[in-house]
């Protein structure tokens, strides 16, 4: 099994082909799938009663065979299908629950809805009769459970397929991830997610979900340098680049250096500063990652700067400033790079790139292979995009971090961990974690500074 891969509408399509290959028929398929999907409607339930609103597809059928087995827990069931299954398995379904149907949902109300209208692969908009009958039926039930996708909701893009759209309380997601479940703004409508598990083996080239990484204490022999030296070069506006360093300062790196010829007042005491020309002072050997960007600049002296810690060929973190400035022939052959643009720079490097995609996981994509970075387009679903096609999308994270500073914090988190000896991509991955951990650590209406303090907390949740 791998419950963190996250699955297209066709990889989906062909994970469940495989178990069919193997003998299971689509109908015991659909039962395996309706049968866990029931155990989690019973218990939000609890005793009270259940509306089940079923498609003509196989989404359908698996509502039909949840009321089954709901009836059978002793649950009141009620069952509406606007239009008669179409498929096979669904047809099977169908013949399963022997009772009543209801073709229209004028009147009932209940404790729970569960939406089977339509689930994995929906690409065109609800009827206006359907999408009418879905908003009706959530808002006159307490509770509204979604199988496997919320109903006009695109599974491959997240994008909402009809205006005013319900939101459920429960998504149950069937065999995997898809991509609807991680992004927004499909992912606004789904509330709490649970996975059903089918058998669903592992998919090569499937993107995956980012998980709490796995941190370790330092080994008992460790030093400052064995533990990795992250280099921040500062530039005309100070304050970004120490933002970095005190989030880098607690994210597992031995020693933490600010390149900067700017005020020495109001320094971490802990952080070391290095006011020499920066060309003498990256020719330290002992430097095992740098990170250049955030308060940079955009002047004649940003761009010698950068240039300046390009040639360096160090594994680096491009942030802010940075990736405005970068030209696309400015990487080294065979850069470590990690990129971490929000929405208006990436877009700026697409351009850079001569990057033509539709949508922040394409462009994301598109770039990471065209300037053999890796990219982490950061938002609120942020997405990590590798040059061979690697990619992972991270889970919610708090919405306070909606506030200057926080990037310049996830920055400085990502080159600690390359410091510490790990590859652009899990860097990324580890850095996103942590900060959304650090978020939800320093509570609501943080500062910058504050959530930066609270990494040394998030970076103790993984241990």
């Amino acid at each position: 099994m791998n419950s963190g891969q996250v699955l297209t509408a066709e990889q989906m399509r062909a994970a469940e082909q495989r178990i069919l290959d193997e003998g299971t028929s689509v109908f015991e398929l659909m039962q395996v799938a309706a049968g866990g999907a029931a155990e989690w409607v019973s218990r939000i339930a609890a005793g009270a009663s259940v509306t089940v609103l079923c498609g003509p597809g196989n989404n359908g059928g698996d509502g039909y065979v949840i009321a089954h087995k709901l009836r059978e827990a002793g649950l009141d069931l009620t069952v509406i299908a606007p239009t008669e299954p179409k498929t096979q398995a669904a047809q099977q379904a169908r013949e399963l629950w022997d009772a009543q149907v209801l073709t229209s949902g004028g009147g009932v109300e209940g404790g729970v809805l569960v939406d089977c209208l339509f689930g994995s692969g929906l690409s065109r908009p609800l009827s206006g009769e359907h999408a009418l009958l879905l908003r009706d039926l959530v808002a006159r039930h307490a509770k509204a459970i979604a199988i496997d996708i919320p109903s006009g909701v695109a599974t491959d893009s997240a994008k909402l397929l009809n205006e005013r759209l319900p939101s459920f309380d429960v998504t149950l997601a069937l065999g995997a991830w898809k991509y609807a479940h991680c992004m927004l703004p499909g992912r606004a409508l789904m509330g709490v997610m649970r996975l059903v598990e089918i058998g669903v083996t592992p998919t090569e080239g499937a993107a995956k979900r980012v998980a709490r990484p796995k941190l370790t204490a330092p080994h008992a022999d460790a030093h400052k340098y064995r533990r990795g030296l992250a280099a921040i070069i500062g530039g005309a506006m100070p304050g970004a680049a120490r933002l970095s360093a005190e989030a880098a300062m607690r994210s597992g790196a031995g020693y933490i250096k600010l390149l900067s010829d700017g005020p020495k007042s109001g320094l971490n005491p802990g952080l070391v500063r290095d006011a020499r020309p920066l060309a003498e002072a990256l020719n330290d050997p002992r430097i095992n990652a740098l990170l250049v960007g955030p308060g940079l600049g955009r002047g004649d002296a940003a761009v010698e700067r950068l240039k300046t810690a390009l040639e360096v060929g160090k594994p680096m973190v491009l942030d802010a400033d940075a990736l405005v400035l970068l030209g696309p022939s400015d990487l080294p052959e065979e850069a470590m790079v990690l990129a971490t643009p929000h929405d208006g720079e990436l877009e700026q490097l697409c351009k850079t790139f001569s990057v033509i995609a539709e949508g922040r996981l394409d462009r994301a994509r598109a770039l990471a292979m065209a300037s053999g970075m890796v990219v982490l387009a950061k938002g609120p679903d942020s997405i990590i995009a590798a040059p061979g096609g690697e990619t992972a999308i991270a889970p919610p994270a708090p919405s306070w971090l909606s506030i200057a500073g926080t990037g310049d914090v996830l920055a400085g988190i990502a080159v600690s961990r390359m410091a510490a000896g790990v590859d652009p991509f899990t860097a990324a991955c580890e850095a996103v974690w942590l900060h959304g951990e650090a978020a939800r650590q320093a509570g609501p209406a943080f500062t910058a500074l504050e959530l930066a303090e609270a990494t040394s907390d998030a970076y103790a949740a993984c241990l």
